[in-house]
Order: C-alpha cells, then sequence, then structure tokens
C-alpha cells in the first residue's frame, strides 16, 4: 500500500461527530442512532467505507431507509453522496437514494435541494435502464435546462421557466417570439452548461409537437439528436407514447421486509400469494412508495381469489403486516364486496363485487391527496371518507388463503 513508501496515512476530512460515531461503533459495536442526522449520516458513511467497517455501514443503510420514510431529503443527501465520493458507481447506499428520488417527480424537487452533479448520475443510472422514474421525459428536459441556465445567471433560468412551458398536459403551446430574442443572450452558454446532461435525455419520449414547437426552435439540442428522435416517432407503430423512462422494463415489486409472515413472495417481487395463510388476512406493502405530487396508478389482478380480498394503500409507520389492513389506522383498503375500509371505519357499496382474473386500478392523486379505483377499467370516484393521506403511500394488499395477487404499473 502507498502508506508503506509515502511514509504517512492520509484520512479523510471527518467531523468530530463522525469521528465520535465511529469510536462508538468500535468500541461498543453499536451506535446511538440519536446522534445521527441528515447533516452527518453521510458522511458518517463514507467513513466508515474508508475504515472498511462493512457492518456499521449495513446499520446506516438501514437508518437512511428508516429516515427516508419520514422525511423528504433524499434530494439532499443524494447530493452529498455524488459531492462526496462520486467515483462510487455501485454502492447500496447511492443505489438506494437514487431510486428514491426517481420516484419524486423533478419538478416538485426545487432547484438548489439536488446538486448538477446528483442530477447528471441520477440521468446516468436510470437512462435506457429498468429504475421507473417518475418523472415524465419532456419534464427530464425541462428541469435539466433550468438547472443549466441556474448555473449561467438568475435572468437565464427566468427566460427559461418562459420558454419552455410547465406542460403538464402535453400541449403543444408555440414559443413567443420575444421570448425566443431574450433567450439568444443566453443560448451558447446554456447550450455548454447542459452538454453533460443531453446524452442522457432520452428524446425519444417526448411527443413529436413538443419536440418541433417547443425545444427545436430554442436551437440548444444537436438536430442529430433531434432527427433520430423525429425518425423513432415516423417508425413507431406504438399509439400512444410512453413518456416515462424505465416504463416498461420495470415494474413496481413487493417488499419481503414488509410483509406478513405467512405470504409468499415470488416472481421476481411481482405476486403475493397466500398458501400458508389459514388464520385470517395479512398485509403486504410495495417496495416502493410515492409522495409530494403527482398522480399514480397501479393495476393489481387477482390471480387466484380469496374470499376477502382487500386492495389499496397504506403508511409505512405503525402497520401491522400479520393483520389485515381494514382495521388500521394508517391503511385504506377497497374490498372484494364492493366496500373501503380505514380503521374499521366501512364505506359501503362504493363499487360492484370483483373476483378472480378482475383488473382492479388504483388512482393515486397526490395533488388532492385523494385515492380512486377502477374495476376492469371502469373508474369510480375518489373514495370521500379518506381524508388527510399522509404524504407518502404505498401500494397494498390484504388477502389469505388461496389468494394470489399480481402487481404493475397500469
Amino acid at each position: 500500500m502507498k502508506e508503506s513508501y509515502e511514509r504517512q496515512i492520509s484520512f479523510p476530512r471527518l467531523d468530530s461527530s463522525e469521528i465520535k460515531i465511529i469510536l462508538e461503533y468500535l468500541y461498543t459495536g453499536s451506535i446511538n442512532k440519536e446522534s445521527l442526522n441528515k447533516d452527518n449520516i453521510i458522511e458518517t458513511y463514507l467513513a466508515a467505507d474508508y475504515f472498511q467497517l462493512t457492518e456499521l455501514q449495513n446499520i446506516l443503510i438501514e437508518l437512511v431507509k428508516v429516515t427516508l420514510e419520514t422525511m423528504n431529503i433524499a434530494p439532499e443527501l443524494l447530493s452529498k453522496a455524488v459531492g462526496k465520493l462520486p467515483s462510487l458507481a455501485d454502492n447500496e447506499l447511492l443505489n438506494l437514494l437514487v431510486e428514491s428520488v426517481s420516484l419524486i417527480p423533478l419538478n416538485s424537487i426545487e432547484i438548489g435541494r439536488l446538486s448538477f452533479l446528483a442530477l447528471q448520475h441520477i440521468l446516468s443510472y436510470t437512462y435506457e435502464n429498468e429504475i421507473f422514474f417518475m418523472t415524465s421525459e419532456y419534464q427530464v428536459f425541462r428541469y435539466s435546462v433550468t438547472m443549466a441556465a441556474k448555473r449561467v445567471s438568475d435572468n437565464a433560468t427566468k427566460i427559461i421557466d418562459m420558454v419552455l412551458p410547465d406542460l403538464n398536459d402535453d400541449d403543444d403551446s408555440s414559443l413567443k417570439s420575444m421570448e425566443i430574442d431574450d433567450f439568444n443572450i443566453y443560448r451558447q452558454q446554456i447550450v455548454e452548461e447542459l452538454k453533460p446532461l443531453t446524452k442522457y435525455i432520452d428524446f425519444k419520449l417526448i411527443q413529436g409537437s413538443i419536440l418541433a414547437n417547443i425545444i427545436e426552435p430554442l436551437n440548444i439540442i444537436p438536430m442529430q439528436v433531434l432527427f433520430d428522435a423525429y425518425r423513432y416517432h415516423a417508425k413507431s407503430n406504438y399509439i400512444k407514447l410512453n413518456k416515462f423512462r424505465g416504463y416498461n422494463k420495470s415494474n413496481l415489486i413487493w417488499d419481503d421486509t414488509a410483509c406478513g409472515s405467512k405470504l409468499i413472495i415470488k416472481d421476481n417481487g411481482g405476486v403475493v400469494c397466500a398458501s400458508n395463510c389459514v388464520d385470517g388476512c395479512q398485509t403486504v406493502r410495495s417496495k416502493f412508495g410515492f409522495c409530494d405530487i403527482g398522480i399514480y396508478e397501479w393495476d393489481i389482478i387477482i390471480e387466484k381469489y380469496c374470499a376477502n380480498s382487500w386492495i389499496g394503500i397504506c403508511d409505512s409507520i405503525n402497520i401491522d403486516y400479520e393483520k389485515w389492513a381494514g382495521l388500521q389506522t394508517n391503511a385504506w383498503v377497497l374490498g372484494s364486496n364492493g366496500s373501503c375500509y380505514n380503521n374499521f371505519i366501512e364505506t359501503i357499496g362504493y363499487c360492484p363485487p370483483f373476483g378472480e382474473g378482475d383488473i382492479i386500478t388504483v388512482h393515486l392523486n397526490m395533488n388532492e391527496r385523494s385515492c380512486a379505483f377502477s374495476i376492469n377499467g371502469r373508474k369510480y370516484p375518489p373514495v370521500t371518507t379518506w381524508n388527510n393521506l399522509p404524504s407518502k403511500l404505498y401500494p397494498a394488499v390484504s388477502l389469505f388463503r388461496p389468494g394470489q395477487f399480481r402487481i404493475q404499473l397500469h
């Protein structure tokens, strides 16, 4: 090792609070969770990595998971992790943070919470990958350009906000000539700042009219890139364009760490079955949840029916997975009898009963904190008694023998 010929040992720059946690672990084999916070948990993890304390790293990763359940700080933690140790290309903590940020719509993350390097890392990690990204590709482009403009000047950022509309409905609004003239002042600087991100934006996932009417007139993307996107659209047989990266390759999966003891998860996490569950309903939730803003939809396919099948959403806090979700305060489910339950409060006759082979779609609107269901394509209104839903929710089901449910993105 280099220490043998350099005759010196170099330590990373560590704060006394991180050294205290390291020493505490070395002497006691545990750490005081209260001493960890969003300001030092990444540095402590990096120190544990430097000193090759693998078990301490595992403890810290579990603490980060718990922290992310209750606090929306994934963008800040990812920014710090990438900035501190950008060479960590395949690291469990880094991947956990990337997956957490991927499930937050970028337009809900204020500029400044996510660093430029962190954005570059997450875009490169999810580009043409199986990681589902909860942001349409146009919004990925818009956020990237805004981030690049921010590195130029505040005035450039304001102009970008005018020339790149926040398209929630994919309308193809035209640009105003005055705004284009103002933009010309900063065009080349923004192009240079945007270059590290451009190669990780998948323009094939952006509607053709938006490419032609909004993006191309700005003249900040190489024409060959746009030509390839136009060519893809011309040759594509898809009637409806998929706007999200990873959508066709990824799926929601059940979480075997948040699952009743008698339930079995199989098919790479996509299916839960209750072949051993005979004493009553048990509950399972998905591995990843949805938070802040956005509209999220997923399907539950009843592959094997059980007399009481329950489908809905839950919080990650105070859920007893050994029991039926409908009796719990932090779970909201629709039963196969057509009634909805939360904390033993029943909403009778929400929809007709359903059974084996049926597809139940959950429509979670985090903007309005509401939830609605569709049965085999027929949509019903939001459940009116479900108000004050928390800021982060997970797909959840309750079932017992011989039930078997599959989860997939809608």
